[in-house]
């Protein structure tokens, strides 16, 4: 089964993490409003970070696979550790391929929050643990922002609900995949990313983002078991014709808890 590196990992990696208790708390309550509880990408990375001795886990796929008739399916589990105010850092070892489970690599997201709903990050997705994987190794940097202001809040739960993140980075960023490349649509992307998600209905975001490949948009909301989120998210990727073969779709769900 053929990983999709261009969104698999990093969705479950941006996404999920920040959806654990806790993450999202860094910040004193009051004039400064909070991100919300929402997925704020589908394909690329945001800021803001596990920390504080949360434990994160989901599966996500895409069906099908760019170049193929296959869904395909990863796993990841993580931990995030440190204080954001001063440097978080994230950690998430992920299952490259469920159907075999032989495929590894791991990811590290270091993160601090800036104050005022804002952040910065850096980090690398696959540095490779195991034979035989297809991902491609991705350092990159990025600011994400929650927008401040009475008409970006949301009364009842105090949190932002317009955010973005701009970054760039190397790897998926910016290189194309083979199939990409003998299809004629070029070799190289932008290497610059961003993503943007609005909160509707006080219910769940909308989400927009370019990877530096191509375009997707979805939509995300959290659900809560007594203390415990379960963050869900699902959309469609891959929706120019600058990479891949075809619209496809991407899910994502996950879990997290504070140790």
């Amino acid at each position: 089964m053929k990983l999709s590196k261009n969104f698999l990992v990093p969705a479950l990696f941006g996404l999920l993490a920040l959806q654990a208790p806790d993450a999202r708390a860094v910040e004193p309550t009051g004039a400064v409003y909070l991100p919300n509880n929402y997925g704020k990408s589908l394909t690329t990375p945001v800021a803001w970070g596990a920390a504080n001795n949360v434990i994160f886990m989901g599966v996500g796929g895409t069906n099908p696979a760019p170049y193929t008739d296959e869904t395909d399916l990863a796993a990841v589990l993580g931990i995030g550790i440190g204080d954001a105010k001063k440097l978080g850092i994230q950690i998430a070892l992920v299952s490259l391929d469920m159907s075999e489970w032989d495929r590894y690599s791991m990811s590290l997201h270091l993160h601090h929050n800036l104050g005022s709903g804002n952040a910065f990050a850096a980090g690398v997705e696959n540095i490779m643990l195991s034979e035989g994987g297809d991902a491609e190794q991705s350092f990159y940097m990025v600011y994400s922002q929650g927008l401040q202001g009475d008409p970006f809040v949301n009364a009842e739960s105090g949190g932002s609900k317009l955010h973005f993140s701009i970054g760039a980075g190397t790897g998926r960023f910016g290189e194309k995949s083979p199939e990409d490349i003998a299809s004629g649509k070029g070799k190289h992307g932008t290497y610059v990313f961003g993503n943007i998600a609005y909160e509707v209905a006080e219910s769940f975001n909308v989400i927009a983002d370019w990877n530096g490949l191509n375009l997707n948009a979805g939509l995300s909301k959290t659900f809560w078991l007594g203390n415990m989120p379960i963050a869900a998210t699902v959309g469609a990727a891959d929706l120019t014709d600058n990479s891949g073969d075809g619209a496809r779709l991407v899910f994502a769900v996950g879990t997290g808890f504070k140790l």
